[in-house]
């Protein structure tokens, strides 16, 4: 009965340090253009700055009133990002597949290194803003990478 036990205790124990494990998040975004005839830019961003959202947050107390115009663009924006180059989903000639298939091996090579500093990638979420018609003209497609890793796995 007693190993039962241990064993049980163990287990639980293993639970509940998985459970309180403390964890940081990483984004990757990939903006690829789908404007026609290749004009747009596409790139893989990475930040690399700090920035504390609380900083950027005011609080509402009667619905109306924001004080959003008390934080600058200036505070928000970063200048501390590594920047990948992609290509364009489309050239003269229409949808270009090589350009895409060579978008999927930079972004799988990024993901590659990720993971191998440890990073487990979490989530994963897209969007597009497509061509609105004729005279639109304009398009992309954003993807973003949500990753995480332990805090304890980065210390070792």
């Amino acid at each position: 009965m007693k190993p039962i036990r241990f064993v049980i205790l163990l287990i639980g124990s293993l639970l509940f340090q998985e459970a309180s494990a403390q964890v940081e998040f990483k984004i990757i975004t990939t903006v690829e253009s789908i404007i026609p005839s290749g004009l747009g830019r596409s790139r893989l961003i990475e930040n690399t700055g700090a920035v504390n959202a609380d900083d950027l947050t005011t609080e509402r107390k009667d619905g109306t009133d924001s004080r959003q115009g008390s934080v600058k663009r200036s505070d928000v924006k970063i200048d501390e990002l590594n920047e990948t180059k992609l290509l364009n989903f489309f050239n003269f000639g229409g949808i270009n597949f090589r350009n895409i298939a060579s978008n999927d091996a930079v972004i799988t090579s990024k993901l590659n290194s990720l993971t191998k500093d440890g990073w487990e990638l979490a989530y994963v979420t897209s969007a597009v803003e497509s061509n609105g018609g004729k005279d639109d003209g304009e398009g992309i497609f954003i993807t973003r990478f949500i990753f995480r890793r332990s805090l304890t796995a980065n210390k070792k």
